[in-house]
């Protein structure tokens, strides 16, 4: 508790500024209603003065019991405040629908100045409008099946690399998935032609990382400042490799760097480079994290572990030789395999919500949402509820045999801003858990278990686990 004293105070002048323009949004959205608009806000409690219902967000070590909460008491649409932000949370496929997708022009991405500062103003996440729209062609031709079905034997690669750096020993699953998710992303976005520059980029990013949740103060030896000389390092090598493919003249090709320096695409080297940073943010946490959970829900369940070891042995025996690689057609047989990655994550819900901020006073099912509040699709929420999913939280594969309803399974988003690189996280995944089952099993090191969040959701510790060849 202590610690999180101190992050309201630091973060207090943030707290204080918002909680201010909050005040005065909702002093004009009551002088609107007062002149003919009569609209009520959503129910809810807007808890103390400025730091809102803050403390009682994070005072539980499971920030889904608040929105639980809230949402058995309101409804599926529902006020608060939280870190100076009045908010407006919404938990039916429907509103998620409304906000994310039918209405989508009225809802901004929202993050905080310093994340944009650090990842790239021009990244893919800021935007809206054309702008957006165009960079999202870019890196959806670029991660499209198409795309990606030639990368399967390199990504293969790196697969067996990582497995057989963990054989034998007592690993933090979670930290050994972000590398396993970083070395991909690098692949996808460089190809395999500037592996020079890889281990230095790969480096800073590593630094970038550390800063990403510090406290945004640029001052000599604060994680923040690190992050930022190493983010204006990783703009320096993104441009040399930038210049150094185009004095080769190989811009055509079927990675994500050859989609945006495309002659006809017309991006800056500023706007590659803040892009090329964002993509490598956005593939690296989420995809690692529902690997540790698949890890982890298939050693709690041995029937489903078994399933799977026997679809990716029948494809290993399809083989002409041990040592033939996949092919993209071997990863559309994997239905077992894809049910279980459908079903951690939904479980997980690793993406508990997304940010989103009213452009202009909305209005939704009689409510008012004032411009400027913030508004929170509860993904999680919508994939526990037993209206969709009977028993939600149970860890069962079979119930993917049949598609689910609209809107009501969304793990990549959902509208213009879902995750452009959806199928090739699925790819990786598939990929690593072929050789998994078929050459490894693995063991937790001690009996604990529970649940960190921080921001995602993961297995306590990181799932310590070990690693051991079969044979």
């Amino acid at each position: 508790m202590g610690a999180f004293l101190l992050f309201v105070c630091l973060l207090a002048p943030f707290v204080l500024a918002c909680a201010f323009r909050g005040s005065r949004r909702r002093r004009a959205a009551a002088a609107t209603a007062a002149c003919g608009k009569a609209l009520p806000l959503p129910p809810g409690s807007m808890g103390w003065p400025y730091v809102g219902e803050t403390f009682q967000l994070y005072s539980s070590k499971n920030p889904n019991v608040f929105f639980a909460r809230k949402q058995n008491r309101y409804g599926p649409i529902f006020k608060t405040h939280i870190l100076g932000c009045p908010c407006v949370m919404v938990s039916s496929p429907e509103a998620a629908r409304f906000v994310l997708v039918t209405q989508a022009h009225l809802f901004k991405p929202t993050f905080p100045a310093s994340k944009e500062r650090m990842l790239g103003p021009q990244a893919i996440f800021f935007q809206q409008g054309d702008y957006h729209a165009h960079l999202r062609r870019l890196v959806s031709r670029a991660f499209s099946p198409e795309s990606i079905r030639a990368s399967v034997p390199a990504i293969e690669a790196i697969a067996l690399r990582s497995l057989h750096s963990w054989d034998g020993q007592l690993v933090n699953t979670f930290q050994e998935m972000k590398l396993y998710a970083l070395n991909v992303a690098l692949l996808s976005i460089f190809g395999e032609e500037e592996m020079g520059y890889i281990e230095e980029l790969k480096q800073c990013y590593l630094t970038l990382e550390k800063g990403y949740n510090s406290m945004p103060v640029n001052v000599p030896g604060t994680l923040f400042h690190k992050a930022m000389k190493s983010r204006k390092r990783l703009g320096e090598i993104v441009a040399h490799i930038i210049s150094a493919r185009r004095e080769r003249r190989q811009q055509r090709g079927s990675d994500l760097l050859a989609s945006f320096l495309d002659d006809r695409e017309a991006l800056t080297d500023a706007q590659i480079a803040d892009n090329v940073i964002g993509v490598i943010f956005a593939a690296r946490d989420t995809t690692a994290s529902v690997l540790t959970w698949m890890v982890k829900f298939l050693g709690d369940h041995p029937s489903v572990l078994k399933a799977v070891i026997e679809e990716q042995e029948e494809i290993a025996k399809s083989k002409g030789s041990a040592d033939e690689p996949l092919t993209w057609a071997d990863t559309r047989r994997m239905r077992m395999t894809s049910r279980v990655i459908q079903e951690t994550m939904r479980v997980a819900s690793i993406l508990s919500f997304t940010f989103r901020e009213a452009v202009e006073d909305v209005e939704y099912q009689g409510y008012l949402i004032p411009k400027g509040w913030k508004v929170l699709p509860l993904f999680r929420n919508i994939h526990h509820s037993p209206d969709h999913f009977p028993c939600p939280e149970k860890f069962d594969p079979s119930r993917f045999e049949v598609a689910p309803k609209p809107n009501t399974f969304m793990p990549f988003g959902n509208g213009t801003h879902s995750c452009p690189g959806n199928e090739l996280a699925k790819l990786e995944m598939l990929v690593l858990f072929h050789h998994l089952a078929t050459k490894y099993r693995w063991s937790t090191s001690k009996s604990e278990s529970g649940v960190q969040f921080g921001p995602f959701a993961l297995p306590l510790n990181g799932l310590p686990m070990t690693f051991t060849r079969k044979d």
